[in-house]
C-alpha cells in the first residue's frame, strides 16, 4: 500500500522516498492506558534536492500535508481527540527551507528535536543528518537524549525487525 501511495499520489510521485524501520514506542502525552505506538521516519528528496530531506524549496508543503493525512486515513486514522489512539500517526517535520507557523502546518515541527521517538527511526536511517536549526548530527541528538533518560520513566524506542509490507 505505501509503495502504491507514493507512486499514485501526484503529491509525492516525483520524489526520491527513503524509509526508516519500524521502531515500537511509548505514547507521549494523550490518556493513559494507550498501546506503544509504532514510529518511522520518510525522508523524501525532490527534483534539485540533491539529497537533502523534504520537498523541493520552492514548492507549497501544503500538498504533502494533505496527501499524509489521506494516507492516515486510508489506514484507518479517526482524530477523535488530541493525542488520543491512532492507527497511524504522520508528521511532517520539515520540507526544505520552508518556514511556517499556522494553525494547519508549523514547519520545522516545534518538538521533534526533543522526541525519541523521531530521532530513533531518523538517526537509524540517516545518522550524520543534520536537521533543520539543530546544528548537530541525528546520531548526536538521538544519543544525548537517551543519556538523559525518559522524562516519564517509559522504555526507549525499540527497533523491530523488518516487517512485510514495510518498505525499508
Amino acid at each position: 500500500m505505501l509503495q502504491h501511495w507514493a507512486g499514485a499520489d501526484p503529491a509525492v510521485g516525483s520524489w526520491r522516498l527513503r524509509w526508516s524501520p519500524l521502531f515500537r514506542t511509548a505514547p507521549v502525552g494523550g490518556p493513559a492506558g494507550q498501546p506503544p505506538y509504532l514510529n518511522a521516519v520518510l525522508l523524501a528528496s525532490g527534483p534539485g534536492d540533491e539529497g537533502a530531506a523534504g520537498a523541493p524549496s520552492g514548492g507549497d508543503p501544503l500538498p504533502l500535508l494533505l496527501a499524509l493525512q489521506s494516507l492516515e486515513a486510508a489506514f484507518g486514522r479517526q482524530r477523535l481527540q488530541p493525542w488520543g489512539p491512532r492507527s497511524l500517526d504522520l508528521d511532517l517535520l520539515w520540507c526544505g527551507g520552508h518556514r511556517r507557523q499556522s494553525a494547519a502546518l508549523w514547519l520545522p515541527h516545534p518538538l521533534y528535536l526533543e522526541r525519541t521517538f523521531v530521532l530513533a527511526p531518523l538517526a537509524a536511517l540517516a545518522p550524520e543528518l543534520v536537521p533543520p536549526d539543530a546544528g548537530r548530527r541525528v546520531d548526536e541528538l538521538l544519543a544525548e537524549l537517551l543519556a538523559a533518560g525518559q522524562d516519564d520513566g517509559s522504555p526507549p524506542p525499540q527497533r523491530l525487525a523488518p516487517q512485510v509490507g514495510w518498505p525499508e
